[in-house]
């Protein structure tokens, strides 16, 4: 059991203090998320503002040292049931805590307590934070995870995503499949499917619509316009790559290049009556390759639990390119 640090201790000698996000500090907040130690393109203002308006009630904060910036919380207030909840983020993959290059352990614990007692002023009732897997940190560390349990809060959940450290060469990318994958990439280069990149994003989203239906009767998380807009506003750094068999595509994946370390595969879809063309395996197989030519460090494959509930086969699918789990904690206070 952690024992709740106590305020008055992290209080002294500290010269923190909070702001709150206003429009007009887009591009420094931005700047300091693609330098900072964990930031992603999730908790970009570039990202974030893409919702619209009236989705989400915004409540992001910064912490300040001095003049200086040392950490970021983009976040939205939530009511339910005469409840405020201050949430990082409901509109992201992840959020939680941007940190300036690493802060000592006793700063982390004091930029957790400012956050913490802005909430407080702000009278909410909880806080509820996702924070990026370690490996989307430039220097990995633990000291964030270790201030909030320090700080009262505990585990939501933890959910398991899977990841595929890139250390090895291209060439030896299938070497790291196991044999049914390894199986499947021949074969379909053996039936002629191609993988490229493509722009045809109406194509690829009838296709994810009709699986995830089929499937598990959702609808995806982004709409086709959305989609549109995020490939407008980042170019470089959202990819779809399709299988075709011929000029039909069958098979898409839509990666977002969340920071210098990580692209995450964000959605994955077939067309099942061509999933004899094993469309998918070679999609990953070419994926990997093109990571590793961007020098990335790691590909995330995304979470394969629900409610910390393993979907096996979906799991043991990730795990047949190679991937490991690696967990996406998400964490809660009560105020």
């Amino acid at each position: 059991m952690f024992r709740e640090v106590p305020f008055r201790e992290l209080q002294q000698e500290s010269q923190l203090g909070v702001l709150e996000y206003e429009e007009t500090l887009n591009k420094p907040w931005d700047d300091f998320v693609w330098g900072s130690d964990n930031g992603t393109l999730f908790h970009t203002r570039q990202f974030l503002n893409y919702h619209p308006s009236g989705r989400f009630q915004d409540a992001s904060l910064i912490i300040t040292k001095g003049e200086s910036w040392v950490a970021l919380l983009p976040a939205v207030a939530r009511e339910r049931e005469d409840e405020k909840s201050l949430i990082s983020h409901a509109g992201a993959s992840m959020g939680g805590v941007v940190m300036k290059s690493p802060q000592s352990i006793k700063d982390t614990f004091r930029i957790v307590d400012a956050l913490v007692g802005s909430a407080q002023e702000r009278a909410f009732r909880k806080i509820v934070l996702t924070l990026p897997p370690q490996i989307y940190f430039a220097r990995p560390n633990n000291y964030l995870d270790f201030a909030l349990l320090g700080l009262g809060f505990h585990y939501l959940k933890r959910e398991v995503s899977s990841m595929i450290p890139l250390h090895f060469a291209e060439e030896d990318t299938l070497l790291r499949f196991n044999g049914s994958s390894r199986r499947a990439v021949r074969k379909a280069l053996s039936l002629g499917v191609s993988v490229r990149e493509s722009d045809d994003f109406a194509s690829f989203y009838a296709i994810l619509e009709s699986n995830l239906k089929l499937r598990h009767n959702v609808q995806p998380t982004h709409t086709l316009e959305e989609l549109r807009i995020l490939k407008e506003i980042f170019p470089d750094r959202l990819k779809l790559f399709a299988a075709y068999n011929g000029d039909e595509m069958i098979a898409g994946v839509v990666v977002f290049v969340c920071n210098e370390r990580v692209a995450l595969a964000f959605y994955i879809s077939h067309n099942e009556e061509h999933q004899k063309y094993r469309g998918v395996n070679l999609l990953f197989y070419e994926v990997i390759r093109w990571c590793i030519r961007q020098q990335l460090k790691f590909l995330d494959f995304g979470i394969f639990t629900i409610n910390m509930k393993p979907n096996w086969g979906l799991a043991r699918f990730k795990e047949s390119f190679g991937a490991l789990g690696i967990f996406r904690d998400t964490f809660i206070k009560t105020l």
